[in-house]
């Protein structure tokens, strides 16, 4: 095994950590800008194979990242599962609503979910033959609760209070809903692994607007069943579980579900998480995503903070959410050098 996100995903620390970002692929790039425009919109460049693998190629041709993850969206599942969707420019996604048990049943089974989401297939295909030898291939979905709140509240919300809502209404229902987006998920992310993803990813983003119970219901539990569900069908397979904003939750989500790494947000202190987080296996992070448009000294001092705290166990570099639009790629470029430049023996 010589890629080296493979081999932080297997428990090796390594001398200098792998590292790719979230979202690498996307508007701060000028070169994504003009594909993205070629497409002629969000939806169309998902499901254009060839245009979403050249944008999946444009930051490894830039920065020589680790790994390149699979460009797509986390609301391709319930397009596949029968909700209508649509981008709104400036504003976002929007969706069909499902608020009852009703809403729930019209949807399609999980096993159908192919039909619509073959082309993401054809992509990961197209990728495994351009890639550099030595670059990880990454697919990815979203977690079940934060799919959930989108395809409850029609768009994104600042609290998911309608999926809050929902679930304490009719609890049985919202976790049908939960169910089936499990499913389908499984059924994407395996055929996604059978197309040649060599790692995959799965996006809780709204993970920390859960409590208590609730985070176990339907954070840690689907997560949980997701991946068994994976490691079944293909031993081996590297999981990352990203419950973003679980704070202190992070600590033994890993053992809980069976995740080979865990993903942190940027509010979680590095040396706090090598103590609690990295001891159960590598983590990924958590550079905060603003250093990518402020630069200058402080990114380099963080980013050599992130490397030094996690130095003494398995860790994959990234940032702790996804970079945003006015990022400056020659920040990126900064950060992966100072990272690579970082031998053994320094310190922050």
């Amino acid at each position: 095994m010589t890629k080296k996100i493979l081999r932080a995903l297997a428990g090796e620390t390594l001398p200098t950590p792998p590292v790719w970002m979230m979202r690498q692929a996307g508007r701060y790039l000028p070169e994504y800008r003009a594909t993205r425009a070629e497409a002629g919109d969000f939806l169309s460049l998902c499901y254009a194979p060839e245009l979403a693998a050249e944008v999946t190629l444009q930051p490894i041709r830039r920065f020589g990242f680790d790994a390149a993850i699979l460009f797509a969206d986390i609301l391709l599942i319930p397009q596949a599962l029968g909700s209508d969707v649509w981008f709104v420019t400036g504003e976002g996604p929007r969706l069909s609503t499902i608020t009852d048990a009703g809403g729930v049943k019209a949807l399609k089974p999980a096993a159908d979910v192919h039909e619509t989401l073959s082309p993401v297939y054809e992509t990961l295909r197209i990728l495994t033959r351009e890639l550099p030898r030595d670059t990880t291939l990454i697919g990815f979905a979203g977690a079940p609760w934060t799919v959930a709140t989108y395809m409850v509240a029609g768009r994104g919300t600042p609290d998911q209070g309608p999926a809050h809502a929902f679930k304490a209404e009719d609890r049985a229902a919202f976790s049908a809903l939960i169910d089936r987006i499990a499913e389908a998920t499984i059924e994407y992310l395996s055929a996604q692994i059978e197309a040649g993803a060599e790692v995959v990813k799965l996006f809780d983003s709204w993970a920390g607007s859960l409590k208590g119970e609730d985070f176990d219901e339907f954070s840690l539990a689907p997560a949980r069943r997701i991946i068994a569900a994976l490691k079944e069908r293909h031993p081996g397979i590297p999981v990352i579980a990203f419950p973003r904003e679980a704070g202190p939750r992070y600590e033994g989500f890993a053992r809980a579900t069976g995740a080979d790494c865990v993903a942190l947000d940027q509010s979680v202190d590095p040396a706090w998480a090598a103590a609690h987080v990295q001891r159960d296996g590598c983590v990924q992070g958590n550079l905060d995503p603003r250093h990518m448009v402020t630069g200058g000294q402080a990114l380099i001092d963080q980013t050599r903070r992130v490397v030094e705290a996690f130095r003494g166990g398995p860790h994959i570099f990234n940032l702790g959410h996804g970079i945003t639009p006015d990022a400056d790629p020659d920040n990126v470029a900064l950060m992966v050098e100072t990272i690579r430049a970082m031998g053994p023996g320094d310190s922050a």
